[in-house]
Protein backbone atom coordinates (compact mmCIF):
# COMPACT_ATOMS: atom_id res chain seq x y z
CA UNK A 1 0.00 0.00 0.00
CA UNK A 2 1.54 2.65 -1.19
CA UNK A 3 1.86 6.05 1.38
CA UNK A 4 0.35 9.37 -0.04
CA UNK A 5 2.04 12.60 -0.19
CA UNK A 6 0.31 14.20 2.90
CA UNK A 7 1.44 11.28 4.68
CA UNK A 8 5.08 10.94 4.12
CA UNK A 9 6.65 13.31 6.29
CA UNK A 10 4.26 12.53 9.10
CA UNK A 11 5.10 8.87 8.98
CA UNK A 12 9.53 10.13 8.88
CA UNK A 13 8.96 11.52 12.41
CA UNK A 14 5.77 9.41 13.58
CA UNK A 15 7.99 8.61 17.03
CA UNK A 16 8.44 12.54 17.22
CA UNK A 17 5.81 13.06 20.04
CA UNK A 18 4.64 16.62 18.71
CA UNK A 19 6.11 16.74 14.37
CA UNK A 20 3.76 15.91 11.87
CA UNK A 21 5.04 17.48 8.67
CA UNK A 22 9.10 17.01 9.54
CA UNK A 23 9.81 20.65 10.15
CA UNK A 24 8.92 21.60 13.16
CA UNK A 25 11.96 22.84 15.93
CA UNK A 26 12.56 20.67 19.29
CA UNK A 27 11.06 23.97 20.64
CA UNK A 28 7.64 23.94 18.75
CA UNK A 29 7.64 19.76 19.75
CA UNK A 30 8.05 20.61 23.51
CA UNK A 31 5.09 22.77 23.49
CA UNK A 32 2.83 21.19 21.18
CA UNK A 33 3.87 18.20 22.96
CA UNK A 34 0.88 16.34 25.06
CA UNK A 35 1.17 16.28 28.84
CA UNK A 36 0.87 12.58 30.35
CA UNK A 37 0.10 12.86 33.78
CA UNK A 38 -0.97 9.81 36.52
CA UNK A 39 -3.37 10.75 39.21
CA UNK A 40 -3.47 8.19 41.97
CA UNK A 41 -6.84 6.80 43.87
CA UNK A 42 -5.91 4.66 46.59
CA UNK A 43 -9.53 4.34 47.85
CA UNK A 44 -10.95 3.06 44.39
CA UNK A 45 -7.74 0.85 44.03
CA UNK A 46 -6.47 2.76 40.62
CA UNK A 47 -4.17 5.11 39.19
CA UNK A 48 -5.65 7.39 36.03
CA UNK A 49 -3.67 8.01 33.35
CA UNK A 50 -4.45 11.41 31.92
CA UNK A 51 -3.40 13.47 28.42
CA UNK A 52 -3.41 17.23 29.19
CA UNK A 53 -6.54 16.28 32.11
CA UNK A 54 -8.35 14.16 30.00
CA UNK A 55 -8.74 10.71 31.10
CA UNK A 56 -6.90 7.95 28.66
CA UNK A 57 -6.93 4.94 30.93
CA UNK A 58 -6.95 3.76 34.39
CA UNK A 59 -4.77 0.97 35.71
CA UNK A 60 -7.41 -0.98 38.14
CA UNK A 61 -7.51 -3.89 40.61
CA UNK A 62 -10.33 -4.52 41.58
CA UNK A 63 -11.06 -7.13 44.20
CA UNK A 64 -13.93 -8.92 42.27
CA UNK A 65 -12.16 -9.09 39.10
CA UNK A 66 -8.99 -10.99 40.28
CA UNK A 67 -6.34 -9.71 38.05
CA UNK A 68 -5.46 -5.67 37.58
CA UNK A 69 -6.49 -4.87 34.43
CA UNK A 70 -6.50 -1.53 32.26
CA UNK A 71 -10.33 0.02 32.49
CA UNK A 72 -11.31 1.93 30.66
CA UNK A 73 -9.45 3.27 27.39
CA UNK A 74 -10.19 5.79 25.60
CA UNK A 75 -9.81 7.58 21.91
CA UNK A 76 -8.21 11.15 21.73
CA UNK A 77 -11.59 11.92 21.29
CA UNK A 78 -12.28 10.08 24.95
CA UNK A 79 -14.41 7.20 23.43
CA UNK A 80 -14.22 3.68 24.94
CA UNK A 81 -12.93 0.75 22.80
CA UNK A 82 -13.00 -1.43 25.83
CA UNK A 83 -16.34 -3.24 26.99
CA UNK A 84 -18.56 -1.64 29.92
CA UNK A 85 -19.72 -4.77 30.78
CA UNK A 86 -19.44 -5.79 34.04
CA UNK A 87 -18.58 -3.02 35.70
CA UNK A 88 -20.38 -0.26 34.33
CA UNK A 89 -22.94 -1.83 31.33
CA UNK A 90 -23.58 -0.12 28.61
CA UNK A 91 -27.20 -0.10 26.08
CA UNK A 92 -27.02 -2.75 23.82
CA UNK A 93 -23.95 -4.74 25.21
CA UNK A 94 -23.45 -8.28 25.61
CA UNK A 95 -23.47 -9.63 29.27
CA UNK A 96 -21.14 -13.10 28.58
CA UNK A 97 -17.74 -14.13 29.41
CA UNK A 98 -17.81 -11.57 32.37
CA UNK A 99 -14.21 -12.20 33.40
CA UNK A 100 -13.19 -10.34 29.96
CA UNK A 101 -12.99 -6.69 31.14
CA UNK A 102 -10.73 -4.36 29.72
CA UNK A 103 -7.18 -5.04 29.08
CA UNK A 104 -5.46 -7.73 31.30
CA UNK A 105 -2.44 -10.57 31.21
CA UNK A 106 -3.07 -14.10 32.42
CA UNK A 107 -3.54 -17.55 31.46
CA UNK A 108 -5.93 -20.16 31.54
CA UNK A 109 -3.44 -23.57 32.80
CA UNK A 110 -0.78 -22.44 35.18
CA UNK A 111 0.54 -25.14 37.58
CA UNK A 112 -3.18 -26.65 36.72
CA UNK A 113 -4.66 -23.26 37.92
CA UNK A 114 -7.12 -20.96 35.81
CA UNK A 115 -6.16 -17.59 35.94
CA UNK A 116 -8.08 -16.69 32.52
CA UNK A 117 -11.39 -17.89 33.53
CA UNK A 118 -11.73 -17.31 37.35
CA UNK A 119 -14.55 -14.98 38.32
CA UNK A 120 -16.45 -15.78 35.25
CA UNK A 121 -19.54 -16.78 37.18
CA UNK A 122 -19.26 -13.27 39.43
CA UNK A 123 -17.47 -15.20 42.17
CA UNK A 124 -14.12 -16.71 42.70
CA UNK A 125 -13.50 -20.54 41.94
CA UNK A 126 -11.94 -21.66 45.36
CA UNK A 127 -10.45 -24.73 43.69
CA UNK A 128 -8.83 -24.25 40.93
CA UNK A 129 -9.00 -20.04 40.36
CA UNK A 130 -5.60 -18.43 40.64
CA UNK A 131 -5.73 -14.98 40.78
CA UNK A 132 -3.31 -11.91 40.11
CA UNK A 133 -2.97 -9.61 43.25
CA UNK A 134 -1.59 -6.35 42.81
CA UNK A 135 1.35 -5.41 45.40
CA UNK A 136 2.51 -2.38 44.77
CA UNK A 137 2.95 0.88 42.52
CA UNK A 138 6.68 1.74 42.09
CA UNK A 139 8.05 4.55 40.00
CA UNK A 140 6.11 6.97 37.95
CA UNK A 141 7.70 9.24 35.36
CA UNK A 142 4.89 12.24 33.96
CA UNK A 143 6.29 14.17 31.05
CA UNK A 144 5.42 15.22 27.73
CA UNK A 145 4.22 12.97 24.68
CA UNK A 146 4.91 9.81 27.63
CA UNK A 147 4.90 8.68 30.77
CA UNK A 148 5.93 5.23 32.33
CA UNK A 149 4.65 3.13 35.42
CA UNK A 150 6.14 0.58 37.18
CA UNK A 151 4.01 -2.06 39.22
CA UNK A 152 4.55 -4.84 40.84
CA UNK A 153 2.06 -8.34 41.02
CA UNK A 154 1.73 -11.24 42.52
CA UNK A 155 0.30 -14.53 41.11
CA UNK A 156 -1.09 -16.80 43.22
CA UNK A 157 -2.93 -20.26 43.44
CA UNK A 158 -6.48 -20.62 45.62
CA UNK A 159 -4.42 -21.04 48.68
CA UNK A 160 -2.82 -17.88 48.54
CA UNK A 161 1.13 -19.58 47.38
CA UNK A 162 2.76 -17.41 45.00
CA UNK A 163 3.67 -19.15 41.66
CA UNK A 164 5.03 -15.93 40.07
CA UNK A 165 6.03 -12.55 40.64
CA UNK A 166 5.39 -10.03 38.41
CA UNK A 167 7.30 -6.84 37.83
CA UNK A 168 5.85 -4.95 34.94
CA UNK A 169 7.05 -1.46 33.20
CA UNK A 170 3.78 0.66 31.48
CA UNK A 171 4.50 3.11 28.66
CA UNK A 172 1.54 5.59 27.85
CA UNK A 173 2.49 7.46 24.46
CA UNK A 174 0.62 10.41 23.18
CA UNK A 175 0.70 11.79 20.00
CA UNK A 176 -2.25 13.92 17.65
CA UNK A 177 -5.08 11.31 17.55
CA UNK A 178 -2.83 8.36 18.59
CA UNK A 179 -2.21 6.71 21.87
CA UNK A 180 -0.17 3.85 22.75
CA UNK A 181 0.51 1.49 25.76
CA UNK A 182 3.45 -0.18 25.62
CA UNK A 183 3.61 -3.13 28.40
CA UNK A 184 6.68 -4.69 29.52
CA UNK A 185 5.59 -7.84 32.05
CA UNK A 186 8.54 -9.99 33.85
CA UNK A 187 7.44 -13.44 35.64
CA UNK A 188 9.68 -14.66 37.81
CA UNK A 189 9.02 -18.28 39.02
CA UNK A 190 8.91 -17.75 42.78
CA UNK A 191 8.35 -21.16 44.43
CA UNK A 192 8.94 -23.83 42.43
CA UNK A 193 8.64 -24.32 38.49
CA UNK A 194 5.62 -23.19 37.00
CA UNK A 195 4.24 -24.49 34.03
CA UNK A 196 2.15 -22.78 31.16
CA UNK A 197 -0.10 -26.07 30.10
CA UNK A 198 -0.92 -25.45 26.01
CA UNK A 199 -4.65 -24.17 26.02
CA UNK A 200 -6.29 -21.29 24.03
CA UNK A 201 -7.59 -19.42 26.99
CA UNK A 202 -5.22 -17.01 27.24
CA UNK A 203 -3.27 -14.49 27.36
CA UNK A 204 -2.87 -10.91 26.49
CA UNK A 205 -6.65 -9.62 25.42
CA UNK A 206 -8.90 -7.01 25.38
CA UNK A 207 -12.91 -6.72 25.44
CA UNK A 208 -13.72 -4.55 23.12
CA UNK A 209 -17.08 -1.89 23.14
CA UNK A 210 -20.17 -3.65 20.97
CA UNK A 211 -20.04 -1.65 17.94
CA UNK A 212 -16.28 -2.65 17.40
CA UNK A 213 -17.44 -6.63 17.44
CA UNK A 214 -18.18 -8.60 13.88
CA UNK A 215 -21.66 -9.06 12.83
CA UNK A 216 -23.15 -12.10 13.09
CA UNK A 217 -26.86 -13.08 12.79
CA UNK A 218 -25.86 -16.56 14.43
CA UNK A 219 -25.96 -17.91 18.02
CA UNK A 220 -22.48 -19.60 19.07
CA UNK A 221 -21.55 -21.90 21.61
CA UNK A 222 -18.34 -21.66 23.00
CA UNK A 223 -16.63 -24.15 25.30
CA UNK A 224 -13.67 -23.58 27.84
CA UNK A 225 -10.74 -25.38 29.10
CA UNK A 226 -13.06 -27.14 31.58
CA UNK A 227 -15.50 -28.33 29.21
CA UNK A 228 -18.14 -25.74 30.47
CA UNK A 229 -20.50 -24.08 27.52
CA UNK A 230 -20.98 -20.79 26.82
CA UNK A 231 -23.60 -19.54 24.05
CA UNK A 232 -22.77 -15.96 22.76
CA UNK A 233 -26.72 -15.24 21.69
CA UNK A 234 -27.31 -13.40 18.41
CA UNK A 235 -28.04 -9.48 18.38
CA UNK A 236 -28.87 -6.77 15.99
CA UNK A 237 -26.05 -6.06 14.39
CA UNK A 238 -26.83 -2.44 13.72
CA UNK A 239 -24.07 -0.16 14.27
CA UNK A 240 -21.50 -3.15 14.40
CA UNK A 241 -18.55 -2.55 11.89
CA UNK A 242 -15.87 -4.39 13.34
CA UNK A 243 -13.46 -6.34 11.13
CA UNK A 244 -10.01 -7.66 11.91
CA UNK A 245 -7.43 -7.03 9.85
CA UNK A 246 -3.42 -9.35 10.61
CA UNK A 247 -0.25 -8.37 9.34
CA UNK A 248 -0.13 -11.54 7.17
CA UNK A 249 -3.44 -10.05 4.77
CA UNK A 250 -5.97 -12.29 6.89
CA UNK A 251 -9.30 -10.60 7.64
CA UNK A 252 -12.31 -11.13 9.23
CA UNK A 253 -13.14 -14.24 11.55
CA UNK A 254 -10.72 -16.54 9.85
CA UNK A 255 -7.42 -14.66 11.88
CA UNK A 256 -8.36 -16.57 14.74
CA UNK A 257 -5.20 -19.76 15.47
CA UNK A 258 -3.66 -17.55 12.90
CA UNK A 259 0.20 -16.39 13.57
CA UNK A 260 0.76 -12.42 12.58
CA UNK A 261 3.36 -10.22 14.14
CA UNK A 262 0.41 -7.88 14.71
CA UNK A 263 -3.35 -7.69 14.28
CA UNK A 264 -6.11 -4.51 13.62
CA UNK A 265 -9.58 -4.51 15.00
CA UNK A 266 -10.96 -1.22 13.49
CA UNK A 267 -14.56 -0.03 12.59
CA UNK A 268 -16.67 2.76 13.46
CA UNK A 269 -18.18 4.17 17.41
CA UNK A 270 -21.01 6.51 16.31
CA UNK A 271 -19.13 8.91 13.88
CA UNK A 272 -15.62 7.84 14.83
CA UNK A 273 -13.15 5.88 12.90
CA UNK A 274 -11.38 3.70 15.44
CA UNK A 275 -8.00 1.36 14.70
CA UNK A 276 -7.51 -0.72 17.64
CA UNK A 277 -3.96 -2.66 17.42
CA UNK A 278 -2.29 -4.94 19.51
CA UNK A 279 1.33 -5.39 18.37
CA UNK A 280 3.49 -8.48 18.94
CA UNK A 281 7.31 -8.54 19.67
CA UNK A 282 10.26 -10.52 18.29
CA UNK A 283 11.64 -10.95 21.63
CA UNK A 284 8.26 -12.69 22.97
CA UNK A 285 8.08 -16.46 23.34
CA UNK A 286 6.77 -17.99 20.13
CA UNK A 287 6.95 -15.03 18.15
CA UNK A 288 4.82 -13.87 15.38
CA UNK A 289 1.78 -14.95 18.45
CA UNK A 290 -1.09 -17.05 17.39
CA UNK A 291 -4.49 -14.80 17.77
CA UNK A 292 -7.49 -16.09 20.02
CA UNK A 293 -9.33 -13.26 18.30
CA UNK A 294 -13.32 -13.87 18.45
CA UNK A 295 -15.69 -11.78 16.17
CA UNK A 296 -18.25 -11.27 19.84
CA UNK A 297 -15.48 -9.07 20.84
CA UNK A 298 -12.51 -10.75 22.68
CA UNK A 299 -9.26 -9.76 21.05
CA UNK A 300 -6.38 -11.79 22.18
CA UNK A 301 -2.81 -12.40 21.35
CA UNK A 302 -1.81 -16.37 23.00
CA UNK A 303 1.74 -17.47 22.36
CA UNK A 304 1.28 -20.39 24.56
CA UNK A 305 -1.77 -21.96 23.18
CA UNK A 306 -0.37 -24.02 20.06
CA UNK A 307 -2.25 -27.61 20.46
CA UNK A 308 -5.85 -25.61 19.99
CA UNK A 309 -4.72 -23.54 16.99
CA UNK A 310 -2.93 -25.83 14.59
CA UNK A 311 -5.95 -28.74 15.56
CA UNK A 312 -3.65 -30.70 17.84
CA UNK A 313 -0.99 -30.90 14.81
CA UNK A 314 1.59 -29.21 17.11
CA UNK A 315 1.51 -28.54 21.00
CA UNK A 316 3.14 -26.22 23.24
CA UNK A 317 3.91 -26.73 27.32
CA UNK A 318 6.59 -23.74 28.30
CA UNK A 319 8.38 -24.67 31.64
CA UNK A 320 9.30 -21.88 33.29
CA UNK A 321 12.38 -22.82 35.80
CA UNK A 322 12.20 -21.94 39.31
CA UNK A 323 14.14 -19.15 39.86
CA UNK A 324 13.91 -17.61 36.20
CA UNK A 325 12.21 -15.07 34.58
CA UNK A 326 10.22 -14.35 31.20
CA UNK A 327 9.91 -10.98 29.67
CA UNK A 328 6.71 -10.63 27.88
CA UNK A 329 6.47 -7.44 25.77
CA UNK A 330 3.02 -5.98 23.93
CA UNK A 331 1.84 -3.04 22.43
CA UNK A 332 -1.91 -1.57 21.98
CA UNK A 333 -2.06 1.20 19.49
CA UNK A 334 -5.71 2.99 19.63
CA UNK A 335 -5.93 5.29 16.53
CA UNK A 336 -9.01 7.78 16.03
CA UNK A 337 -10.06 9.53 12.83
CA UNK A 338 -8.57 7.64 10.41
CA UNK A 339 -7.64 3.88 9.80
CA UNK A 340 -4.32 3.27 9.91
CA UNK A 341 -2.73 1.83 7.38
CA UNK A 342 -0.26 -1.14 6.96
CA UNK A 343 2.33 1.30 6.57
CA UNK A 344 1.79 2.78 9.82
CA UNK A 345 1.20 0.08 11.84
CA UNK A 346 4.33 -1.26 10.65
CA UNK A 347 6.52 1.75 11.45
CA UNK A 348 4.78 1.57 14.52
CA UNK A 349 5.70 -2.23 14.80
CA UNK A 350 9.40 -1.40 14.15
CA UNK A 351 9.59 1.52 16.84
CA UNK A 352 8.07 -1.24 18.95
CA UNK A 353 11.07 -3.51 18.20
CA UNK A 354 13.75 -1.47 18.72
CA UNK A 355 12.86 0.23 21.96
CA UNK A 356 12.24 -2.81 24.40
Amino acid sequence: MKIQPILAGWVVCLFSFGCSQGTKTSDQDEKEALKVTFEKDEAGNKVDVRVDGELFTSYWWPDSVYKPILYPILTAKGTPVTRGFPIKTRPGERQDHRHQVGNWFNYGNVNGFDFWGNGSTGKRNEINGGAIQHVSIGTLKEGAGKASMEVNASWVDPKGNELLSEHTVFHFIAEDSVRIIDRVATWTATNGDVLFKDTKEGSFGIRVARQLELPSKEDVTLTDVHGNPTTVTSMSNEGITGNYRSSEGVTGEAVWGTRAKWMDLYGNIDDEQISLVIVDHPKNLNYPTYWHARGYGLFAANPFGVKDFTGGAEELNYTLASGESLTMRYRIIVGGGLPLTDEQINAYADEFARNY
